[in-house]
């Protein structure tokens, strides 16, 4: 395919926060820009030129709305991996494409595959039933992280588990469902790794962020993060391998538990801009919206030279009300336009620059 031609049509499927943000910077390099959501009043939708409100599996409304389309991608991993499909067997164009989102969506496929592309994760076990999760407690020590295997986000989908506790109403308090169980990592920080890779398949990573989590959410990244040299081209390294071998078109996240001696687990990967990325736009010659874009555009990369230290701190629905009084005066504020501010929900961030580097 060649390169997308300013005024070409970007269809996003999803319409949140991430798909705002991508239709802003879709228009910053001329695209107009169309949202397919089911949500009425989505935040992406009203920045958008167009939108369409319909289900993700209503296959041939999907289909005639990514016709009026140049090119597809999503601004999240949960878009059905049957609906990405017929939309790629019907001849469209999207970016990145079904793999990422088939290893995504399912927890111990994507830390198998994480695996086979050399990039460790903490020990795991298939937890069908209540009765599955004893022996794999036993052969973890005694203690574990059980989760569902899709739909987790922000801390949902998972509890804290060990011996002695009630195995079967845990189970049954995450629904009953197929679960993963993961040892516990005894980790110093944690980070993550924003790599973009282009259609010609050239790669470039964002400096590493560390991340601050609190109740499973993100609060804070602070760049640049505390790590040595090695460390870090560890994590650019085990980036660039995932990207390459899923042949991946886009931003994408790979976060990482950094144990004491220096080594590497990596926790998950989002195939998508992420929110330790947010930072890239006030921060970087080219923010992770616009990164993701070129990449889908079939443009060349931009550049990740930073030329700040910064941090990014998220705001939670909880947060608004003394949002003024608790913001750094010197921070940017950026709110993703959401009508309900409900607590534990990110509403927006702000990020602060802390000097030229």
């Amino acid at each position: 395919m060649s390169k997308l031609k300013f005024g070409a049509r970007i269809g996003i499927l999803g319409g949140g926060q991430l798909g705002r943000m991508l239709a802003g910077a879709a228009a910053k390099l001329g695209f107009d820009v169309s949202i397919y959501c089911p949500e009425a009043d989505a935040p992406a939708s009203r920045v958008a030129g167009e939108s369409v409100r319909a289900g993700y599996n209503q296959l041939d409304r999907v289909l005639a709305w990514a016709q009026t389309c140049d090119a597809i991608t999503y601004e999240f991993e949960n878009v059905p991996v049957s609906t990405v499909g017929h939309l790629i067997r019907n001849g469209q164009i999207v970016r990145p494409g079904l793999k990422a989102l088939e290893m995504s969506q399912d927890r111990i496929r994507e830390k198998t595959f994480l695996r086979s592309c050399a990039i460790p994760t903490a020990e795991f076990f298939a937890i069908q039933c209540g009765d599955d999760i004893g022996p794999a407690l036993t052969q973890l020590g005694g203690a574990g992280l059980l989760k569902t295997c899709s739909d987790g986000y922000d801390g949902k989908g998972q509890s804290r588990i060990a011996a002695g506790d009630d195995d079967e109403a845990i189970f049954r308090a995450l629904g009953s469902r197929p679960c993963v169980l993961e040892g516990l990592v005894p980790f110093r920080c944690e980070v993550s790794v924003i790599a973009a890779r282009g259609l010609q398949g050239d790669i470039v990573c964002y400096d590493i962020p560390e991340n601050i989590h609190k109740d499973g959410i993100l609060k804070r990244s602070t760049v640049p993060a505390a790590l040595t040299h090695n460390i870090m081209q560890d994590a650019f390294r085990a980036a660039s391998r995932l990207v390459e071998t899923l042949d991946y078109v886009g931003v994408l996240a790979l976060e990482f538990f950094v144990l004491p001696d220096g080594r590497l687990i990596a926790n998950e990967f989002a195939p998508r801009v992420h929110n330790s990325g947010h930072w890239t736009v006030e921060a970087c010659l080219t923010g992770q919206f616009e990164q993701h874009i070129r990449a889908v555009a079939g443009w060349s990369l931009g550049s990740v030279e930073r030329t700040l230290d910064v941090e990014m701190e998220n705001v939670l629905g909880e947060d608004l009300d003394n949002l003024d009084d608790n913001m750094p005066a010197t921070a940017s504020l950026t709110l993703y336009g959401k009508r309900d501010a409900l607590r534990g929900r990110k509403i927006g961030h702000w990020v602060r620059l802390n000097g030229s580097i």
